[in-house]
């Protein structure tokens, strides 16, 4: 089993935009210095926008009044621009920066919780659904500072600009209120048209990413069996639907453009007529209606709000997908440790039942399995081996019942304590850290103090390494590597049974109690395999040992198996008293009938 994927189903969770509004204020109070910057000099770039006409409309009178100075008028003006421009430049700045800090702090956030709450999410959150929600959702999310703040930005020269063509003529500020409400309204079902849109968008594109992910993931067979053009056709799949959000998003935008080309003209047309009509009578100045025409424009600016908002719709829609991640909580943890004293690996399932999109994974499963045990597990696929491997050291909750180790049920262990009891090894081990050494101590503190033959390196924990990579049958063709120990592992290609061992090898090296091989041995040629069951039945003996089997031969060398059939416990014996069953005998006839080892066609333990 890959050991990505610990739970045996996958959805899609999604949120409608409305849940994300709360993870879009909690962006803005976390996001740091930066959008207090953008906040200031966009008020600032905004407040002297509203000061400029006024200056402009002095100038003008002092321009046609006969013997007027246009000197202090025109440098009240210079300063006034440079400032909006100095304003305008930090902005872009402070607005870029706060951005791409934002994203990456949620990207961090989501990325941690993510990994956390472990393999439970596969239930809800396929994994290229995961990578988007935590790549380009994030970063849509991270614009949403700079958003809020234009968005009210703007509605500082909007009201500016009412309050000062009120201060000319209150007749003014009548014909540009009436104005501003139309564009409000436009500007209101701009906003929610988009955010729904934009949901489907997102969703599209995760549909999609999950299809690559999954050809990326069988990309050999794809390719063995010829089926690249197959293959293409399905990954595209969700492609039409793209086509059909992304063109309705253009309709949105599209229309919402054409309503503002049409209210902004004929604001700036009605309040200009009717300051005309107020100059012609004498109650305005050719310098005040200067001033209105340019306050209305300005005003009127907030129709250029529209770019903006359709990010922030965006990052609505973004939110709530990732509000639909983070709401699921992390596995809580008590504060009990184990007891020291005995034997510890004692394995106790109580009534034990976890269901999978509906259907029932496991049943009422009770098992005792006494401290230091080889147990396979065996059965038919479908039956709950691999469910019952992860409830088995806590990768899974069970729905029902409990698991206890030593007396001690499982979620009530710290975490400290339950991680450094129980150890796995999938079939496909993910490898992480900067050498073949690291991969192996997986956070055991290991100290460089030269290197020994073959690159291993000596200090604390080297000694447990090279223990765990014996047992594992790796030594030798880790010494073989260019660096031995040391080689960093982008630089040692390795085949898949020697990154099996590798797993194996962590599990070994952690497990201190409990050591749970989910179909871990499946690469390994008859050799190899036999080398790790002589280990597992010799030097590691002293752990319980949960094996999920396929082959009789590994069935044969436990002390206990425990036969599962549509996720209850259809038998538990010896594989030998097991093995009179015809029925049991029918779960290893493929590999009794292709395998060339004699003790797998018969069932005996070597």
């Amino acid at each position: 089993m890959s050991e990505t994927q610990a739970t045996p189903s996958q959805g899609t969770g999604i949120s409608g935009p409305a849940s994300g509004d709360g993870l879009l204020r909690d962006v803005l109070r976390r996001s740091g210095a930066w959008p207090s910057v953008y906040a200031a000099t966009a008020l600032t770039a905004a407040v002297v926008e509203l000061l400029l006409p006024a200056a402009l409309g002095r100038a003008v009178d002092a321009l046609v009044t006969p013997g007027g100075t246009l000197g202090t008028a025109f440098v009240t003006c210079a300063v006034l621009i440079a400032a909006v421009v100095a304003c305008d430049a930090v902005a872009v700045l402070a607005a870029g920066a706060g951005s791409a800090q934002a994203a990456r702090r949620l990207r961090r956030r989501v990325v941690r919780h993510v990994l956390v709450t472990g393999p439970g999410l596969s239930r809800h959150f396929s994994a290229g659904d995961l990578v988007t929600r935590a790549g380009a959702n994030a970063d849509e999310t991270g614009t949403a500072p700079e958003s809020v703040i234009t968005a009210v930005a703007l509605l500082v020269p909007a009201a500016g600009a009412l309050v000062a063509l009120a201060l000319i003529d209150v007749r003014l500020a009548v014909a540009f209120a009436a104005g501003l409400a139309v564009i409000g309204l436009v500007l209101r079902a701009f906003l929610r048209e988009t955010t729904s849109v934009s949901s489907g968008y997102q969703q599209a594109q995760s549909d999609l990413a999950t299809r690559l992910v999954d050809a990326l993931s069988g990309a050999r067979t794809i390719a063995a069996a010829g089926t690249e053009d197959l293959e293409t056709r399905r990954v595209l799949s969700p492609l039409p639907r793209l086509r059909r959000h992304g063109m309705a998003l253009w309709r949105v935008n599209a229309r919402a453009g054409v309503q503002a080309a049409i209210v902004v003209p004929m604001l700036e047309v009605t309040v200009l007529g009717v300051g005309g009509l107020l100059l012609s009578g004498g109650h305005l100045t050719a310098g005040e209606l200067f001033a209105a025409a340019r306050y209305t424009v300005l005003g009127a600016g907030l129709a250029s709000a529209l770019g903006h908002l359709n990010r922030l719709a965006r990052a609505r829609s973004a939110a709530g997908r990732l509000t639909a991640l983070l709401g699921h909580t992390p596995p809580a943890y008590g504060d009990l440790r184990l007891p020291e004293d005995g034997p510890g690996g004692r394995l106790e399932f109580r009534g034990v039942g976890v269901r999978v999109d509906g259907r029932d994974a496991l049943r009422d499963i009770d098992l005792d399995i006494p401290a230091g045990t080889a147990v396979a597990v065996v059965g038919r696929s479908g039956s709950g081996k691999s469910t019952l491997a992860a409830v088995a050291g806590r990768l899974a909750d069970p729905d029902d019942g409990e698991v206890l180790l030593d007396g001690v049920p499982l979620r009530s262990l710290g975490h400290t304590a339950l991680r450094e009891a129980v150890a796995y090894a999938f079939e496909r081990p993910v490898l992480f850290g900067t050498s073949v050494a690291d991969a192996i101590a997986a956070g055991r503190p290991v100290t460089t103090r030269g290197e020994a033959a073959g690159g291993v390196r000596e200090g604390r924990g080297a000694s447990i390494v090279r223990a765990a990579a014996g047992a594992a049958a790796a030594d030798s063709f880790i010494r073989r590597l260019p660096r031995g120990y040391d080689t960093a592992l982008d630089e040692a290609p390795m085949s898949g049974g020697e990154r099996q061992r590798i797993g194996l090898a962590r599990a070994f090296a952690h497990g201190g109690r409990v050591l749970v091989l989910d179909d871990a041995t499946s690469s390994l040629d008859t050799v190899t395999e036999h080398q790790v069951a002589r280990a597992l039945t010799g030097t590691l003996r002293g752990r319980t040992r949960l094996i999920v089997a396929h082959r009789a031969a590994t069935a044969a060398r436990a002390d206990l198996v425990v036969w599962l059939e549509d996720g209850r416990v259809r038998g538990q014996d010896t594989h030998d008293a097991l093995w009179h069953d015809p029925e049991y005998r029918s779960i290893f006839e493929v590999t009794a009938e292709l395998s060339p080892d004699p003790l797998a066609r018969c069932g005996d333990a070597p």
